[in-house]
């Protein structure tokens, strides 16, 4: 079945009470106007309230998700970053263990996690004879760089460097040569260095260490008694496994692993007896613990320097994982409630409708939304679009060419068929109801010429 006759224009009873919808235009240039193209009408902004009734269920899920994270995050214990023979780890493989034995024997344990701030310690330190009073302790000097390793070498304190690599060696041990690795193991001392020969066995081995002659300003002094100036201690392979030399008024010891100074292997064998021995000498000991989460460890790498984190990072990642769920869920809400682009299909109706009615539907439209300036617009352009042609006048005719044909053609100015046609949208309801008359009658005089 098919709809009747073509809907006509609404009765005055039937006109919308207005609501700014949409506005129609005031005049233009040639061109600009026309039926076809709805010339009388241009869109205008919504209010704010029908943007705030649109966006406020949005916004207020968006704050709930923000601040749940930041709820999250605020309740989130501080987690302190420790890393390999770190004083502050209680791990197996941290060295809380020694240091607490170190400060209850009288030596003051600096932890520091940046190789600037352990030269900052260390030139704070007392220097008793010299260098006496300070040690430097570096573990995995290896993740250091080498202007990192420089600015080491230049800090006036005794060095102990626990698993370095080449590089480390040649900028804070200079006559230690790294020669291959060997397995951590129960190892004898095989020296006469009193620190080892005290402690007695210990779990070393790693790095095999080589001693280099320090060069003699005098020629008649032999090699073999410069050399032996260092003590070459826990040979594995042929190789020593610990070294201590004293080299500018610095005592500089190596130690191939630092597996007797962890918290897991202290109190095996003479751990614990070698770690004392070697650290416990000193009033002040500045401890260097660089690492791949560490500022300083890894070059570009690291968490600030006092330990505090970005807001993002303290949100665990289960709040970024439902946050993206709900996201997910709104774009596929979206994607269903979205209009259907494509061709229109027409459809049978199951009854006709007259004309009278579909116009009195519009109109209820029109009215719900308050749409004034909407349906001003639609009795503007559906007039246009039956009289233009019996004016012989194009679609896209200007303004004041239309109204001066409507004003020849009728007993009306110029001026005011002009605002009756491309005016302002009707102030209240009586002056919509009053322009649909005045359309009506200007139509009639202009089809009965």
């Amino acid at each position: 079945m098919t709809t009747g006759a073509r809907p006509s224009p609404p009765a005055p009873a039937s006109i919308p009470e207005s609501a700014a919808g949409f506005a129609p235009a005031s005049g233009g240039g040639p061109g600009r106007s026309g039926p076809a193209q709805h010339p009388v009408s241009r869109p205008v902004s919504p209010a704010a309230r029908d943007l705030w009734r649109m966006w406020r269920v949005p916004l207020a899920i968006v704050a709930v998700i923000l601040l749940g994270g930041t709820v999250i995050a605020l309740l989130q214990p501080g987690v302190v970053v420790t890393g390999y023979l770190d004083p502050a780890a209680t791990s197996a493989t941290g060295a809380h263990a020694i240091t607490d034995i170190l400060s209850d024997r009288g030596d003051t344990v600096i932890r520091a996690i940046t190789p600037a701030a352990a030269e900052a310690a260390a030139a704070r330190g007392p220097a008793t004879g010299g260098t006496g009073g300070v040690t430097l302790v570096v573990t995995s000097p290896s993740l250091l760089t080498a202007a990192q390793l420089d600015g080491l070498a230049r800090v006036p304190a005794n060095r102990v460097l626990i698993g370095p690599d080449r590089a480390a060696l040649n900028a804070l041990a200079p006559r230690v040569e790294l020669l291959g690795t060997a397995p951590v193991q129960a190892l004898s001392p095989g020296c006469d260095l009193t620190a080892a020969r005290l402690a007695g066995n210990a779990d070393m081995g790693g790095a095999q260490l080589a001693v280099q002659p320090a060069p003699r300003p005098k020629p008649r002094r032999s090699r073999r008694n410069a050399a032996a100036r260092a003590a070459l201690c826990y040979p594995t392979g042929g190789s020593a496994s610990l070294v201590r030399y004293t080299a500018a008024g610095r005592v500089i010891t190596v130690l191939g692993s630092g597996n007797a100074l962890t918290n897991g292997s202290l109190a095996h064998l003479g751990n614990a007896a070698l770690a004392l021995n070697l650290l416990g000498t000193h009033t002040r000991i500045v401890w260097l613990v660089p690492g791949p989460g560490l500022p300083g460890g890894v070059p570009g790498g690291g968490a600030p320097a006092n330990g505090q984190q970005s807001l993002l990072s303290l949100i665990p990642l289960p709040a970024y994982l439902v946050t993206i769920q709900l996201g997910i869920a709104v774009l596929l809400a979206a994607a269903w409630r979205a209009r259907r682009l494509g061709p229109l299909v027409p459809e049978p109706l199951l009854v006709v409708v007259r004309a009278s009615e579909t116009a009195e539907g519009h109109a209820g439209l029109y009215r719900s939304r308050r749409a004034r300036g909407r349906a001003a617009a639609a009795l503007r352009t559906a007039m246009l679009a039956r009289t233009l042609p019996a004016l012989g006048l194009a679609p896209h005719t200007g303004p004041g060419e239309v109204a001066a044909a409507f004003s020849a053609r009728s007993g009306s100015g110029q001026a005011r068929i002009e605002a009756m046609l491309f005016g302002p949208v009707p102030g209240d309801d009586a002056a919509l109801v009053a322009l649909a008359h005045d359309l009506d009658a200007l139509e009639r005089e202009v089809r009965t010429q």
